[in-house]
């Protein structure tokens, strides 16, 4: 019941709004819909914690004679994301009052619609359910981006699309290819889908669909040149989704399919993958610390921290996956407080860049002390939530081998670069004229945050300290469904 709700309330919500008149109601059901999904979901946390470690809420024989059932659950892992997702639309939604997007019922019915299709991601437990769900995804997110994001959209999103769409169609072969090899009747039951006996030469081809599928919705180097120009172009709330959920959607995927169904063919081949994220962590670095563009700069980071999870899943390590896990909730929640800063600074000065930026912190000191705590969470401040996850993700790799964690290990030195060279541009010093060309007070040009923006802020901040102080409660929750992963493979 718990999961259906999860799934089906977001669905009838962004129904219900896209036929909605008016802007206030809109609002105030987007954003108390979404709250109310939330609480849902730590109605699941707490069954969860109670009464079992996996939550099986859902089944239905949809179509039983194709092989293919509506199958929902949740496992530590699941759960975890599931509460990522609920927890980060009604903030995503809430700073997105902050904008006059024209058409607001589609504008909020398709983040709606993109909360369940997240939710239906992360909790099927079939097959090309899972690809159902994750082609839905896609189409909302295509649109928020087309519709109201920047001069260069159309281009961008329709790179986007095509670097998305056929990496998904390299998904959908390996599916039905496994589909056949399950003993039949044939299933796309995902247990089904564990037990099929594959050959090295099979279980190569399949590894290498599901890598190159989920490594561009990551996104590894070299699949990520679609990322930096769609993060950038994107409005802020699509940006949000992008970075803060959807991209989690691939590393789930390498949990789920990837490591159980290939670990053959991953031990033989993961070096090579391994090789590809970690050159993707130096590689997007060094390119950070040269962008001027905040949301560009933001982007990059993003495509280095996600290197750096996604090498950690690959090793096959406990530690890793962990680590990955409880990275994926805090990378979440500190990429979207990082884009709502921007957001703010956007809309405040009318520039991303950083060039033109400085000295907000002498006219908005709360704006910069709440940046600066969402900023060292992102570059892993001891007793931040970024902490714990890179901890282990680190040292992970190091017991897979020595050299790769060296190399890997450069994220953290690289992110306390660039994250602290841009604020030491946009924050301190003194203001930049070049933002108030017609001598306006700095205090009537730049106020500091409003109460919508601190309630929006606050929830972020209690995570990153939480997770950084408590990890034990996140880590336990994940443990099990990790060791469940990995008894797979033994």
């Amino acid at each position: 019941m718990i999961t259906g709700l999860l799934i089906i309330l977001p669905f009838l919500l962004a129904l219900i709004v896209f036929i909605l008149p008016g802007v206030k109601w809109i609002r105030i059901i987007s954003l108390g819909g979404s709250l109310a999904v939330f609480l849902i979901s730590l109605w699941g946390l707490y069954i969860y914690m109670t009464q079992c470690h996996c939550l099986l809420l859902l089944r239905s024989g949809w179509m039983e004679n194709f092989g293919i059932s509506l199958r929902f659950g949740m496992d530590g892992i699941s759960l975890l994301l599931v509460l990522l997702t609920t927890f980060l639309i009604p903030l995503i939604i809430l700073s997105s009052f902050q904008h006059d997007y024209k058409r607001p019922s589609a504008f909020y019915g398709l983040v709606l619609l993109m909360e369940a299709a997240f939710i239906g991601v992360f909790t099927t437990f079939d097959g090309l359910v899972f690809y159902i769900f994750w082609e839905l995804a896609l189409i909302p997110a295509y649109f928020i981006t087309a519709v109201w994001g920047g001069n260069d959209r159309i281009r961008i999103t329709f790179k986007f699309f095509i670097y998305t769409f056929t990496g998904s169609l390299f998904m959908l072969v390996a599916l039905i290819f496994l589909y056949f090899q399950t003993p039949a009747p044939h299933s796309f039951s995902i247990p089904s889908l564990y037990n099929t006996a594959l050959t090295l030469k099979s279980e190569t081809w399949v590894f290498m669909a599901f890598f190159l599928a989920f490594a561009i919705k990551i996104p590894i180097f070299p699949f990520h040149t679609w990322q930096p120009d769609t993060y950038t172009e994107a409005p802020a709330g699509g940006t949000m989704l992008l970075s803060g959920i959807m991209l989690k959607m691939g590393l789930y995927g390498l949990l789920r399919f990837v490591i159980p169904i290939c670990p053959n063919a991953l031990k033989e081949w993961g070096l090579i993958a391994i090789i590809l994220a970690v050159t993707g962590i130096v590689y997007a670095s060094v390119i950070a610390i040269r962008q001027n563009d905040l949301k560009r700069l933001v982007a990059y980071s993003s495509i280095a921290h996600v290197g750096l999870i996604s090498a950690g899943i690959l090793t096959l390590s406990a530690k890793a996956l962990e680590g990955a896990v409880i990275q994926m909730v805090s990378h979440g929640i500190n990429i979207t407080g990082l884009f709502i800063m921007i957001s703010i600074i956007e809309r405040r000065t009318r520039t991303r860049e950083i060039s033109s930026l400085g000295g907000i912190a002498n006219i908005a000191p709360w704006f910069a002390s709440f940046f600066m705590i969402i900023l060292l969470g992102s570059i892993a401040l001891p007793l931040t939530n970024g902490f714990i996850g890179e901890f282990l993700l680190l040292l992970g790799i190091f017991e897979y081998t020595h050299w790769i964690a060296a190399v890997a290990g450069l994220t953290v030195i690289f992110s306390a670069v660039y994250m602290l060279w841009m604020y030491q541009r946009t924050m301190l010093g003194n203001m930049n004229p070049s933002w108030n060309p017609g001598g306006s007070s700095p205090s009537e040009l730049f106020k500091d945050l409003s109460l919508q923006e601190v309630l929006t802020l606050i929830p972020i901040i209690i995570m990153i300290l939480w997770i950084g102080l408590s990890p034990g409660f996140f880590l336990h929750l994940a443990e099990p469904a990790v060791m469940d992963i990995l008894d797979l493979i033994k």
